[in-house]
């Protein structure tokens, strides 16, 4: 009796708690119900079948980039989504949707996506290229734009380039090897592009390439370039389960930008301040650090703010056009007849024997379809730098959540055989048609810088630059391929996740004075 009395209490009890669960439960699935059924329908880009958690990694590969993307264009159409994990990425493939992204709807989408690795390297936006879309970015840009983005800039600045590249064509002549088994002209150019950023940055240059600052500074941003291959492949933004893998890693992050800052401001901020302490230059003698420093003091720019502004420039304004040389040169060397048109037409429009000046470029229509052509073809930037929309928006009459990361296939746009003629072909001529299709945006199927409110501001410098140094190289050099070869290898390589291609060997090149 006393058994069966003390057993009820307990079959009502946990009858109760069950029913209860089942209750909540039951609740529960009908809330959720509720909210899915209240969601408004969204109509998203075409996609590939994305897995449970991980979404399209498979499709898109550990490092995505313009091939690949390319591929899946023409099987998912001009605009798809990808979903990485949590984020969601939009690939643009036309020139109309492009448009679209970079100008129609520039403000919408004029932002920028930030994960764990970028937001070290940036000080979470503290910098120029990177930050979102605002009040900030325009301060930054308006600071930057005359000291280092303007025609002016140039006109001041042409006599010095002039002769840095005379230098490095005195170097490369007097080097034992250049004309005999040949030697890697990146390196020369290297230097050259250091010193012709850098005076305008700092006021500085480099003598010789074994400077100890300038092997630092090398290594230094090398080492920048490693850690930028997780860019976009950031598992931890985009599955959180494997953030705390990532812990170590960041970590490493963040020292190697103490170190960076470290190195920095004993080398070139305080030594500048203490020049400038000695001999307070006027407005023409102002380096881009000059004008930094009078923002910083206007309360305008933080101490934070012009490291991470420098790092931009040093990241961008000197390796996207040294890969864009390297590329061209390569192209030069296999392409000798495009290399004997080159120098006929300097020798016809300036005379034989007279070095091209800045001035001269815009005569010169070969030579800059080439480096056109070489920027059409290795794009050095193929995906440009990823937007992002800070709001829900529409694009191509398909909805775009918010904060989706859109890329532009810059590439594709280049190279698609539906626009292009033998695309895969070196062909400089395609660029001296009636259209004039040029580096500015003019025309939406070859935009190497962007095109809009976030375009490369680096355009103004980088294309006088190339072009003085490609023709100054055909002018006194036979350029070919080293002894048993009969070209140069054209392989590319990825690096900084999808920010960045280049030569995945650099070419060695033998240099021939023509007297």
């Amino acid at each position: 009796m006393f058994c069966v009395v003390s057993d009820t209490p307990f079959s009502v009890t946990a009858i109760s708690v069950e029913t209860c669960l089942l209750s909540f439960l039951a609740v529960v699935l009908v809330v959720l119900l509720i909210s899915h059924l209240s969601k408004p329908k969204l109509r998203l880009p075409p996609a590939p079948y994305a897995l449970p958690i991980i979404g399209n990694w498979l499709q898109a590969g550990h490092n995505y980039n313009h091939e690949n993307l390319s591929c899946l264009s023409k099987k998912y159409g001009e605009i798809f989504l990808l979903r990485m994990g949590k984020r969601n990425i939009v690939i643009v493939s036309s020139p109309q949707l492009a448009k679209e992204v970079l100008h129609t709807q520039g403000v919408e989408f004029g932002s920028r996506t930030c994960d764990a690795v970028l937001e070290i390297f940036t000080g979470k936006g503290q910098d120029m290229v990177f930050t979102v879309y605002g009040d900030h970015w325009r301060k930054m840009r308006r600071i930057m734009t005359v000291p280092f983005f303007t025609s002016k800039v140039v006109q001041q600045n042409r006599a010095y380039w002039e002769q840095e590249i005379d230098n490095a064509m005195k170097d490369l002549r007097n080097h034992p090897a250049a004309s005999t088994t040949g030697v890697v002209v990146r390196q020369r150019l290297q230097m050259l592009m250091y010193n012709n950023v850098y005076r305008i940055l700092f006021n500085r240059r480099f003598e010789k390439e074994d400077d100890p600052i300038l092997l630092e500074l090398k290594r230094l941003n090398g080492e920048r370039s490693g850690r930028a291959e997780t860019f976009d492949n950031d598992h931890g933004d985009s599955l959180p389960v494997f953030g705390p893998f990532l812990r170590r890693y960041l970590k490493k992050c963040e020292e190697m930008m103490m170190e960076r800052r470290h190195f920095f401001y004993k080398y070139f901020i305080e030594e500048h301040k203490k020049r400038i302490m000695l001999n307070s230059p006027v407005n023409e003698d102002k380096c881009a650090l000059d004008h930094m420093l009078d923002a910083q003091k206007n309360g305008e720019m933080t101490e934070d703010n012009i490291f991470y502004v420098v790092e931009n420039i040093n990241s961008a304004a000197v390796e996207t056009t040294l890969r864009t040389l390297e590329w061209g040169l390569a192209e030069i060397v296999n392409n000798p007849e495009i290399q004997k048109k080159i120098r006929e037409e300097m020798d016809t429009v300036l005379g034989k024997g007279v070095p091209i000046t800045e001035p001269d470029v815009s005569s010169l229509p070969y030579l800059h379809a080439v480096l056109k052509e070489t920027m059409r073809l290795h794009m050095p930037v193929p995906l440009l730098l990823p937007h992002m929309n800070l709001q829900h928006e529409k694009l191509g009459g398909y909805d775009i959540p918010a904060k989706s990361e859109v890329v532009v296939n810059a590439w594709w746009l280049a190279n698609n055989p539906e626009w292009w003629e033998k695309p895969e072909e070196f062909h400089p001529e395609r660029f001296l048609g009636p259209q004039k299709m040029d580096v500015n945006g003019n025309d939406f199927r070859f935009i190497p810088f962007g095109v809009g409110r976030r375009s490369c501001p680096g355009i103004i410098l980088a294309i006088p630059i190339a072009s003085l140094v490609l023709g100054r190289l055909v002018q006194s050099f036979e350029l070919l391929p080293p002894p048993g070869q009969n070209k140069v290898d054209l392989t590319g390589k990825w690096e900084g996740g999808q920010f960045s291609f280049h030569l995945a060997k650099h070419s060695i090149v033998v240099c021939k004075p023509i007297s």
